[in-house]
């Protein structure tokens, strides 16, 4: 796939833009939460958007939970005034006889991997503006054998970007993850001065875009205490994050930006009230280093976003909730935080 420079794959919508929903893992919650938000007047107000999933399942899965399904509609954009107010595009092949919700399965996962490829491409396409994504379970892409862990790694490739990393957003705090999907015992080896910079560098950009104004960056440390100078580490503060820091210092300087970075600090402090009324965003060694906090704060409206893609694409910051699905009970906050955000990036 060829992908076009950033600067031609900006949105084309005319009112509103056009967004694909990828609805996740059809046994979870995805599919109530994309139903939900599709129906919603304020999400249609600003939004047109396209539920990308299994048909059959999204009908049985609404004629379940009472909601109102949107009309079949075709990939392309439509073209003249008289568009639908909200579209669903059939991809996916799960057998209703052999499918139940709560309970995943290979052809769940394959489903949800082939909506968000589809999605991904038919955005490059300039088909959508913008990509929501709903919960998937990645032991089901294991199991159908995509190849991917998850959404981050298969929008990086597709799109063939090679300098991308995770936001987490909400209204408490906003993190940047400088490792993804990598067991803790392989953390240390997998950072790298370059990857923090690159985590640095996307976080404070993202936010000087947002806030339209230098960004308060805080670098957190990798060990208790920040290493206390070494007492505690075996020196990554000293080897690793302060010289990204200092190279991202050096870029700032070199182009007369002035972003204000802080760190390494202690992870256990970070996330304090004080610093967060003076931090824009969190930038983060590790997974749980930046969720755990995220998600206790903000749970019911953060939003996850990859950074440094062609194109834009935003997700709702929780899992497939197997045990709450098609029971009505879902929160779709997050869903409806992910819409609004997207649309955000697109205007």
């Amino acid at each position: 796939m060829s992908v076009p420079p950033a600067s031609d794959v900006a949105p084309a919508y005319r009112d509103k833009p056009r967004l694909a929903i990828t609805v996740g893992d059809a046994a979870g919650v995805g599919p109530e939460l994309a139903l939900v938000c599709a129906a919603d007047e304020s999400v249609l107000r600003r939004c047109q958007p396209i539920l990308v999933g299994p048909a059959a399942i999204l009908r049985k899965a609404a004629a379940s939970l009472g909601l109102a399904i949107p009309p079949t509609t075709t990939i392309a954009r439509p073209a003249g005034p008289n568009q639908p107010p909200a579209g669903l595009i059939d991809c996916g092949d799960v057998a209703l006889d052999t499918f139940t919700p709560g309970k995943f399965s290979a052809a769940t996962g394959q489903a949800s991997f082939s909506a968000v490829d589809l999605a991904i491409a038919e955005t490059i396409s300039g088909n959508f503006d913008a990509i929501v994504t709903g919960p998937i379970q990645k032991e089901a892409w294991h199991a159908a054998g995509t190849g991917y862990l998850g959404h981050t790694e298969l929008l990086a490739d597709r799109t063939q970007t090679r300098d991308f990393c995770m936001m987490l957003s909400g209204q408490a705090c906003s993190t940047v993850l400088a490792t993804i999907h990598v067991p803790l015992a392989d953390v240390i080896a997998s950072l790298s001065v370059d990857q923090i910079a690159r985590a640095i560098r996307l976080g404070g950009s993202a936010m000087e875009k947002r806030f339209g104004r230098p960004p308060r960056i805080t670098v957190l440390g990798l060990n208790p205490h920040a290493g206390e100078n070494g007492l505690l580490s075996h020196g990554e503060e000293e080897n690793l994050i302060r010289p990204a820091m200092d190279l991202i210092e050096q870029e700032c300087e070199a182009e007369n930006r002035d972003w204000h970075l802080v760190g390494p600090v202690p992870p256990d402090t970070a996330f304090t009230p004080a610093m967060r009324d003076q931090t824009d965003v969190h930038i983060c060694m590790y997974h749980d280093q930046g969720l755990i906090p995220l998600k206790a704060l903000s749970f019911d409206d953060a939003v996850n976003i990859t950074l440094g893609l062609p194109i834009v694409r935003t997700s709702v910051d929780h899992g497939t909730a197997m045990d709450l699905a098609w029971k009505g009970t879902a929160s779709a906050n997050s869903m409806r935080s992910a819409i609004d955000r997207a649309i955000e990036l697109c205007r």
